[in-house]
């Protein structure tokens, strides 16, 4: 209700005894209570004067208003005007969860406020005269709603009795609203660059464009300064970040990087975006680990994209695009094979159906057609790097007919992939230019089985999958051509049953082969939610393949096995596992098993297991879990908090060392949390960094410290915050 109707409302007064004379004063006594709109006042005795609609309380007073509490000995308030006074309040601020008392409070109007001798916090009171674990004092507080503007003069933070941070004023945002100021400090430490501390600002520059700039100081490094802008349109929005230091006194010279991502979108069909991302030198990823976004930090893209979609009918669409793609690699050696940067790439890809199935002369044919021109080039050409650029124009198309009955599934198909090639130097064999078109016919066919069955007395629903899967290439010599953005599928449950081994265009695979395999499952009959699923596959050759994914022609005529598994079998229990068994070696050739234990919130422990012969064997295992958790304080209703441990391992067997660790504590008082994170990430093969991460997170306040919420999430399966992530001194998105 908006606070000008609520103030033309009637007021209406509740309380053991009234007495009042016309049009003056009211005498109201015992468990009064008026009430207008969201505005509600109780104490035990009232004075009331109509004419200037001042009402004076006493004893107990209580004044309730949008949510938000203030209790004290004695108060004041105009129902006309809403100002007024409560003397030695205690209150509470619903939209923070956090409170405090005052010396007195002053309202003036409904959206500000002020207080004297005042403190701040969400921790509770041990028998309502303790001391909180943290408190915000400050000589004088004002609070301005609607200008979303709080200040806290001769402001005190203390936690646990000890002051952490002072300032004669301290300015922040009055609501959950952006607001210009300073954020809070934040602390950092790694063996790289020693400690650092950073103080972010905000600038609040518009309701749909904003910036935060955040000097720092490195005990070893220096000065360096970062600024993230972040803007939203309304089509288009993006952000950039940079990161400098003007002069690294370990490096000797000034370091840098930036990142700028941008999207949008026109006219209702077109979409774009675009991503630019750069760094100063080689060592970079090492030494600024966090100040890159990417997850391959050692490779940085510089991308652009348009993509246009058109929908002609229900069963014709059309798709345009246009890109750019750039990599720069981060290297001290020439360790890493620069992948090709494509300048440009430019095609047109296409689907539809020829008659609805079943409809009269309704031939139900699915056809599919990608036309598409790419120039390739090397950047970045390490040392002995005989790879061509050049240039290609592929048409990859195909023609299929599906038929689905229910209980079974057959779908012929007839594809080709035909490719143009020109290079700047010659290729193998001395060709300049190069031409090939390879034609496949594939069909795929399964059958779907299920009955009804039990499972430790629960109704279970038990479906039998069977697949068969043909493909039939001709081989065509494809060894002289260059290799541009091709390379070998991964043995998987998707690729076994795939037409062509090899993801990309380059490489077409010769082929006269049948796949079998079979999948079942279990789901709870009531509530559909799958139990377990079972499946194995297996190639059949009808004769030798003579371009394979290894490169060497091979005279196997069957396949590895591939079997693969999921499910939960066990309430709280999650497990995923895959094994490629080489059936030439009998032995298994790679596989990993995943198994997570999550009985509750907050508590996960995860372990998977990576093999691959003769290259490597690792295991990882994570974990999120209470070790310690306290009583409730007597006579109160604080808690002691619980100790939570957190962390991540991952182990090599086949080097017998860990090669990336991550371990700490997380420790809830109910209105505070405590993290501290050490991180270990090999940079090298004998060479590691070591970072530390201090957090403090003050429910209803701020977080102080260095985040180390990314980290856990990105490292531990099932990691859950403690808290929703609403604490963080900006929002994730502007708004316009």
């Amino acid at each position: 209700m908006a606070a000008d109707e609520a103030r033309q409302l009637p007021a209406e007064l509740t309380a053991r005894s009234v007495r009042s004379t016309l049009d003056q004063e009211t005498l109201a006594e015992g468990e009064v209570e008026l009430r207008q709109g969201n505005l509600t006042l109780s104490a035990d005795l009232l004075r009331y004067n109509a004419a200037t609609q001042w009402a004076r309380v006493t004893g107990h007073v209580k004044l309730r208003r949008d949510g938000d509490r203030f209790n004290g000995t004695e108060a004041e308030f105009n129902l006309g005007s809403r100002e007024g006074y409560v003397l030695k309040p205690e209150y509470y601020f619903e939209r923070t969860g956090a409170g405090g008392r005052a010396r007195r409070l002053d309202f003036v109007g409904d959206k500000r406020m002020s207080a004297r001798r005042a403190d701040y916090t969400s921790c509770p009171r041990d028998d309502g005269t303790g001391t909180p674990d943290w408190v915000l004092s400050a000589d004088k507080l004002e609070l301005d709603f609607e200008n979303n503007e709080g200040v806290a003069h001769g402001a005190v933070l203390r936690f646990l009795g000890v002051p952490i941070l002072a300032a004669p004023v301290i300015s922040f945002p009055a609501t959950d609203a952006r607001k210009s100021g300073w954020l809070p400090p934040l602390f950092d430490s790694d063996t790289r660059g020693g400690l650092s501390v950073s103080v972010p600002y905000y600038w609040n520059l518009a309701p749909n464009y904003d910036l935060t700039t955040t000097p720092s100081i490195a005990s070893r490094r220096g000065l360096g300064l970062e600024a993230e802008f972040r803007y939203l349109g309304s089509s288009d929005e993006g952000h950039l970040d940079v990161h400098t230091v003007p002069h690294d006194r370990v490096a000797g010279s000034e370091r840098h990087a930036y990142d700028w991502a941008h999207a949008g979108s026109v006219g209702g069909h077109w979409r774009y975006d675009a991503q630019v991302m750069r760094a100063s030198d080689d060592d970079y990823w090492k030494d600024f680990a966090n100040q890159l976004p990417s997850k391959t930090r050692r490779l940085l893209t510089q991308a652009g994209q348009a993509v246009g979609h058109y929908d002609f009918s229900a069963d014709w669409s059309l798709d345009t695009y246009a890109s750019v793609q750039g990599w720069q690699v981060l290297q001290d050696t020439e360790a890493i094979l620069p992948p090709y940067q494509r300048v440009p790439q430019v095609g047109v890809r296409s689907r539809g159906l020829i008659g609805e199935p079943g409809a009269e002369g309704g031939l139900g044919l699915r056809w599919e057609l990608e036309l598409e021109a790419n120039r390739f080039e090397l950047a970045d050409r390490p040392v002995n790097d005989n790879r061509p650029d050049g240039s290609r124009v592929h048409m990859i198309g195909a023609l299929s007919r599906p038929v689905d009955e229910g209980w079974g599934w057959f779908t012929p198909r007839l594809s080709f992939n035909a490719a143009s090639y020109r290079t700047e130097v010659p290729m193998e064999g001395g060709r300049l230019e190069a031409h090939r078109a390879i034609p496949t016919l594939s069909a795929d066919a399964g059958l779907r089985f299920d009955r009804a069955t039990d499972w430790f007395g629960a109704g279970m629903r038990q479906t039998l999958e069977p697949r068969l899967h043909y493909v039939n290439t001709p081989w065509k010599d494809q060894s002289t051509l260059p290799l541009f953005d091709t390379a070998a599928s991964d043995f998987n449950a998707a690729s076994i049953y795939a037409d062509n081994p090899f993801s990309g265009v380059d490489r077409v695979a010769d082929a006269h082969q049948v796949t079998l395999g079979a999948t079942t499952r279990w789901q709870e009959t009531d509530t559909g939610v799958e139990r377990l699923r079972l499946g194995a596959a297996q190639r059949f050759l009808f004769r030798d393949q003579r371009l394979t994914p290894e490169d060497v022609p091979g005279d196997k005529r069957v396949s590895d096995i591939l079997l693969f598994g999921s499910g939960s079998l066990w309430q709280n229990w999650i497990f995923d596992a895959s094994v490629q068994y080489g059936a030439a070696i009998d032995k298994p050739v790679r596989s990993i098993v995943a198994v997570r234990y999550q009985p509750a919130p907050f508590h996960t422990l995860a372990g998977t297991y990576r093999y691959a012969r003769d290259l490597s064997e690792q295991f990882e295992l994570g974990w999120q879990w209470p070790i310690y958790r306290g009583e409730s304080k007597p006579g109160g209703s604080a808690c002691q908090g619980t100790l939570y441990g957190v962390g991540r391992v991952n182990f090599s067997m086949r080097d017998s060392r860990v090669t990336d660790a991550l371990a700490g504590i997380e420790y809830d008082a109910g209105c505070w949390i405590g993290r501290f994170v050490v991180q270990k990430t090999s940079t090298g093969a004998s060479e590691s960094t070591t970072h530390w991460m201090l957090q403090l997170e003050l429910i209803g306040l701020s977080r102080l410290g260095s985040n180390p919420l990314k980290v856990l999430k990105d490292n531990i399966p099932g990691y859950q915050l403690l808290r929703d992530d609403d604490a963080a001194p900006l929002p994730k998105t502007p708004t316009p």
